[in-house]
């Protein structure tokens, strides 16, 4: 009765405490445990009240800085699913939990733990999985290598896809995968030629029929960078991956100053049979033009894409991109009557955290709508991130101390017979 008393005084009642069992625990499910388990991204699993204890300390900095959970895109500019950020109740509810000593509760007040799986393959075993042959192991001297890998996927009909994944062999070494479409099959003849696995393709996939970059953006399947939580589509829509065509896997090499062998896979789940009525295509919203200049902290680029005014669409997701100087990347879309939707913005930019955001209600867009994007770089020698000593001007570039200003723009289109436009 004393300590029901006192708890009252304090405004705080026995039943409102805020215990692991009853508050944390699902915290922990909704932003943290998808990566903190075993066999994934994160150093430590954190799945029971014993392990959230033992890393309290690391926890409570990780908060204080808000450097975790690592959801970047800003409340309130695009609505997405999947998402594990947290607000700010939230935080201060964790730090206090922490503060106050961290009382487990009740067990019977737990949620049913989340399923554990030792599968590097989010979404579960694929439909499809494509692999080299052999293992390619990237010159340890270079500071990046592009290397793509033709692999025929063995289907004899036309095939929709709802997902797709890459799996590194070698996490460290790689900077990002992309999954082209080819479908005249002129990569089978450069693959292996120099007696490696797979063909070099620095800024070019190296076939004929691809090779600008709206091209290989047009050609893509699917792709991975640091991060990337896969997110299947909506029933209804998928990839379409032509009878008999190939698959070349562009794996973007960044060597850690070891020499290590990778064998990247790339995964596909299919769409159910005679399910899809819509195909996605993926618009890119791109600068190739620029030069950050040396010393600037806080330098703006932008890109702008006005949608024909015979289209019209939803928008399902989206994905920005920059590289280790990026900052901040916002993306609008402007109506024809000069409504301004926000698509997504990103104050802290991470390049090891980046994703394909889908939207939990696609965003209609009509025609001559204008896609913007406003992104800010840090050039100089403040930015932890500057791979540059000393610090050099910066241009557009396949490297990975070069930069990037893009987004790629899932949409659906309301009348399919355009698809043979893009």
């Amino acid at each position: 009765m004393r300590l029901l008393a006192a708890l009252i005084l304090c405004g705080v009642t026995a039943s409102a405490q805020t215990t692991y069992t009853k508050d944390i625990s699902r915290l922990m499910q909704t932003a943290c445990q998808e990566c903190h388990q075993p066999g994934k991204v994160a150093p430590m699993s954190l799945l029971t009240y014993d392990d959230v204890t033992l890393y309290s300390d690391d926890i409570q900095l990780v908060l204080t800085n808000r450097t975790m959970p690592p959801w970047k895109p800003v409340t309130g500019f695009g609505d997405f699913r999947n998402s594990y950020g947290i607000s700010d109740d939230q935080r201060q509810m964790f730090l206090d939990w922490i503060s106050n000593g961290m009382p487990a509760g009740d067990p019977a007040d737990a949620p049913d733990p989340l399923p554990v799986s030792d599968s590097p393959w989010q979404l579960g075993t694929p439909d499809l999985i494509l692999q080299p042959p052999a293992a390619y192991t990237p010159p340890r001297e270079a500071p990046d290598t592009y290397r793509c890998f033709s692999m025929p996927t063995g289907l004899t009909s036309s095939t929709y896809i709802r997902a797709s994944q890459a799996v590194p062999g070698a996490a460290q070494e790689v900077h990002h995968v992309l999954m082209v479409l080819d479908q005249s099959g002129e990569s089978a003849a450069l693959d292996g030629a120099d007696g490696q696995p797979g063909y070099d393709c620095f800024g070019d996939i190296g076939i004929g029929n691809i090779s600008s970059l709206q091209q290989v953006l047009g050609a893509l399947v699917g792709s991975w960078v640091p991060g990337a939580q896969v997110n299947p589509l909506d029933d209804g829509t998928g990839i379409l991956i032509p009878g008999t065509a190939r698959i070349v896997m562009q794996v973007h090499y960044h060597p850690s100053g070891r020499s290590t062998p990778d064998q990247t896979s790339a995964g596909f789940y299919f769409s159910p049979p005679n399910s899809v009525q819509h195909r996605l295509i993926s618009l890119p919203l791109v600068n190739l033009d620029f030069k950050i200049p040396a010393n600037n902290s806080n330098y703006e680029v932008d890109a702008r894409l006005q949608v024909p005014f015979f289209v019209s669409g939803k928008i399902v997701q989206i994905l920005p991109h920059m590289h280790l100087l990026g900052r901040k990347i916002t993306i609008n879309l402007t109506d024809p009557a000069g409504n301004v939707t926000p698509l997504i913005r990103i104050d802290d930019w991470d390049f090891n955290w980046q994703g394909t955001y889908m939207y939990n209600q696609p965003i209609p867009v009509a025609g001559n709508s204008v896609l913007s994007l406003t992104s800010f770089y840090d050039n100089s020698d403040q930015n932890p991130k500057n791979p540059n000593s000393p610090i050099v001007p910066v241009t557009w570039g396949e490297g990975t101390n070069d930069e990037m200003c893009i987004a790629l723009i899932g949409i659906v289109l309301d009348n399919e017979s355009l698809l043979s436009l893009f």
